[in-house]
């Protein structure tokens, strides 16, 4: 493979990509029916979504493993999409506190014109997983950093915002509305063009991920994907007691329900 990126290795890439695998722990783990029905599946919802969407028994039971382990896969993501900047010029992780800092001692323009030398940063994964509460704590965390530092700027920064932006961030705090301009709400996108100064540098950092999270997967040595038998475990149920794989759903969720047992 030609390495494209200019601000991270190839080796460096790999090994965070690998790291952030070997994030996801035991969802790497096969699922058995004992995890499957740990928390005790919905028969009923997996009824109707098999009826209406036309599923098969395989697509829903498969579907349902992966909406479990995807529960749990989150910070494994928000890892991935903070620690990398471990390996970009400039950018430092802090043991506590801010997420991301990024200084820069030529300085760094903001839109708004001001020139500042460094940037604190909180990473979210989406958009909209911030409640009011939450945005308002954040909000105050800022103002508190700028009033201890005037040449800084605070980021509320966003994986997967609604659009590329760089803006001023706008809350209500205690039923009043604040902004101000170096507290700003920033997609992911622009964020790697600031402090990598590549526009285009996190589209570059996507084109290359398949083909290295595959690389690394194949590598059996290092990571071990999951050979799942739910489907196995439970068409033996049915085979036993001469059954249906739904019968053997309900008997999951319902074993104890009268008629079921």
């Amino acid at each position: 493979m030609i390495w494209k990126l200019s601000y991270i290795t190839q080796k460096d890439f790999t090994e965070h990509v690998r790291r952030t695998i070997n994030q996801y722990g035991d969802q790497l783990e096969p699922y058995n029916l004992v995890k499957f029905n740990s928390n005790i599946i919905d028969p009923i919802k997996l009824t109707f979504d098999k009826i209406i969407f036309n599923y098969s028994w395989e697509e829903i039971i498969n579907n349902e493993v992966f909406r479990q382990r995807d529960k749990s896969v989150n910070n494994s993501i928000g890892y991935f999409h903070q620690l990398i900047f471990n390996y970009i010029e400039n950018c430092t992780i802090p043991e506590e506190g801010w997420d991301v800092v990024f200084k820069k001692d030529s300085g760094i323009h903001l839109p708004d014109g001001d020139i500042v030398h460094t940037v604190y940063c909180e990473l979210k994964n989406k958009h909209n997983t911030m409640n009011s509460a939450a945005s308002g704590k954040t909000y105050i965390a800022m103002q508190d950093q700028l009033l201890n530092d005037d040449d800084c700027a605070c980021f509320l920064v966003e994986a997967i915002a609604r659009r590329s932006q760089n803006i001023t961030w706008s809350v209500t705090v205690n039923k009043k509305k604040c902004s101000h301009r170096r507290i700003r709400r920033i997609s992911m996108d622009s964020f790697y063009a600031l402090v990598t100064g590549q526009e285009d540098a996190f589209y570059q950092m996507c084109m290359v991920l398949p083909s290295v999270i595959e690389n690394v997967v194949s590598d059996k040595s290092t990571v071990c994907t999951p050979d799942d038998k739910v489907l196995d475990e439970l068409s033996q149920m049915t085979d036993k007691k001469g059954g249906s794989l739904a019968l053997a759903l309900y008997m999951l969720g319902f074993k104890d329900y009268k008629g079921f047992s």
